[in-house]
């Protein structure tokens, strides 16, 4: 028998979940699990490794920690990717066996990228996680989201599509269970075979569980599941612990059963009505998705969608979502929310709204918190992100940070960047990263990606500028397509004509945007842009048809005129 702490729950729903989760682990015949305890007891029919327990709660959407010193969390701490016992790490002060010692925090994209980027050079590596594998973008970020939106696209396309006079709609039935068990099951394909499978094969990297706190300048406490703690010095340390929901301080928003991405993602029902508090990344992607996969949803935007953006973007969003049957109230905030008999009430300024399901998506917290960085001397700014410079140090120059707990935008290509260059410089390499050109993608229908500079964030750092918008209705990919919602803005430096920045939304924008971004990285002209050789009937060539339009009038053109 094995008794678990549960975390993430919020309602009796949640409980029956984790329950179902962990009675599906081959040697488990039953567990029973308490919402208002946080609580489950395991009840095993063979030895069940610690890790299957802990993956299986994880995979549903929740954080399994077992409950006091657990001798059979003893026994069971070596199953898994290649997991050390606490009390066989020595403690480690200085080079090991020749080898600079590198402590890394985190199991993510930037703990993996910079873990295996520091054994190429020769470092030995220390790896601690004190949850899933992974961390957020296979686990409960990127991976499972982009197929939930690819499944909901699916199913808006099979009832409805610009060519439905010629092939007839029907009406899906959506079996969110079974979406639910395909993605799932890719989610564990994809971390054992880029994540648990790698750290499994390489001798120089030793993972620990637990929670890792900095002890000084150069060391950390490791806290093991069942309570042992192991002090462990470094010659170098990453640190990329990524970052978890935020929740903002809406009055009666806790102790109800809302959901953040996490639980949205792992769900297997589709709500009826799902109201968003949030106007950005998560929140339009997600919206999109349950709305097409059957619920009526409602988005309450503080401001407006994309407020950061060009005003263009969340208004063409915007259009696109009250088309689709999604309700969008924009400059509109949540100033109170009760639960009561399965449904939610939010006061909103215009009266209340009422929804079976709340789904808060309002950005990212960094999770520094417990780490005591004050201890190590390792700056960061009031939100708690973690300040680097190009070279991914701290201010304590020992210690390294990438990823989502940083003060860097918040991808997962970024973070892995991050993690690779830092593990080059701590093993006495020179690797800057360059955000210049970075190029940002959301998977919204249409989609929308940007690099480089907006004119309102040109001009705030004093860059004069000159623009296009080309609409989609003159992109023969778009009209072929019989979908030319969206466009294409170019942004150039006014002086040289230097292209500065690309917005566009547009079905493919997340393809084309990388083509804009080679531009801006090569400091190409609009001239230069225009003159290049693109393919026909590909969205890509919007681009160019956008640099033509500094200088021509490309309705006058052929179709493909070069």
């Amino acid at each position: 028998m094995t008794d678990l702490k549960i975390l993430g729950m919020t309602c009796e729903s949640c409980a029956a979940h984790v329950k179902a989760a962990l009675e599906n682990v081959e040697g488990v015949g039953q567990a029973d699990v308490s919402y208002p305890s946080g609580s489950a007891r395991v009840m095993t029919t063979e030895k069940v490794p610690m890790e299957d327990l802990l993956g299986a709660v994880a995979n549903a959407g929740y954080r399994a920690e077992f409950r006091g010193a657990d001798q059979q969390a003893r026994d069971q701490r070596a199953p898994g990717p290649k997991t050390a016992r606490l009390a066989d790490i020595p403690l480690q002060e200085g080079p090991t066996a020749g080898k600079l010692h590198v402590v890394v925090i985190g199991s993510g994209s930037a703990a993996m990228a910079g873990a295996l980027k520091a054994i190429e050079r020769g470092a030995k590596v220390t790896l601690i996680e004190r949850e899933t594998i992974g961390g957020t973008c296979v686990n409960v970020g990127c991976v499972p989201s982009k197929i939930m939106i690819r499944a909901a696209q699916i199913a808006h396309l099979r009832r409805a599509s610009p060519f439905d006079d010629g092939i007839d709609a029907a009406m899906p039935t959506i079996h969110r269970d079974r979406l639910l068990a395909q993605q799932q099951a890719r989610v564990i394909e994809l971390r054992k075979a880029k994540y648990e499978d790698i750290l499994d094969t390489n001798p120089d990297i030793t993972l620990l569980r637990g929670d890792a706190r900095f002890e000084s300048e150069q060391s950390v406490i490791v806290r093991g599941p069942d309570g042992e703690e192991r002090s462990i010095g470094f010659d170098r340390c990453l640190i990329a612990v990524g970052a978890s929901p935020q929740i903002p301080d809406i009055p009666g928003l806790q102790g109800t059963p809302y959901w953040t991405s996490t639980e949205a993602l792992a769900t297997d029902q589709i709500p009826d009505r799902l109201a968003v508090i949030g106007s950005s990344v998560v929140a339009v992607e997600l919206a999109q998705a349950f709305a097409r996969l059957g619920s009526k949803v409602t988005i309450l935007a503080r401001h407006r969608l994309f407020s950061y953006e060009d005003p263009a973007i969340g208004e063409a969003l915007a259009d696109v979502f009250r088309e689709e049957g999604i309700e969008v109230r924009e400059g509109t905030s949540a100033m109170s929310v009760a639960y009561s008999e399965g449904a939610f009430v939010l006061a909103i300024d215009q009266g209340e709204l009422r929804a079976d399901r709340l789904l808060i998506a309002t950005g990212r917290a960094p999770q520094t918190t417990d780490l005591c960085l004050e201890t190590a001397s390792v700056a960061k700014d009031s939100q708690g992100s973690i300040l680097v410079d190009q070279e991914m140090r701290t201010s304590n120059p020992r210690i390294y940070a990438a990823g989502d707990c940083t003060d860097q935008p918040q991808y997962v290509y970024v973070a892995a960047a991050g993690g690779s260059r830092a593990a080059v410089n701590m093993t006495g390499g020179n690797a800057d990263l360059d955000l210049s050109a970075m190029p940002a993608v959301v998977f919204t229908d249409p989609q929308i990606a940007t690099v480089g500079y907006s004119e309102a964030a040109a001009a705030k750092i004093g860059i004069q500028t000159e623009s296009r918008t080309l609409t989609l209705d003159n992109v023969p990919r778009a009209l072929a397509n019989f979908d030319t919602r969206g466009f294409i803005k170019l942004v150039a430096e006014a002086k040289s004509g230097r292209l500065i920045g690309v917005q566009a939304v547009a079905d493919g924008a997340g393809d084309l945007i990388q083509s804009a971004a080679l531009a801006i990285r090569n400091q190409m002209t609009v001239a230069d842009l225009a003159d290049q050789l693109f393919p026909y009937l590909t969205m890509v060539e919007g681009l160019k048809l956008a640099a033509q339009t500094f200088y021509k009038d490309v309705t006058k053109l052929s179709c493909c005129a070069g």
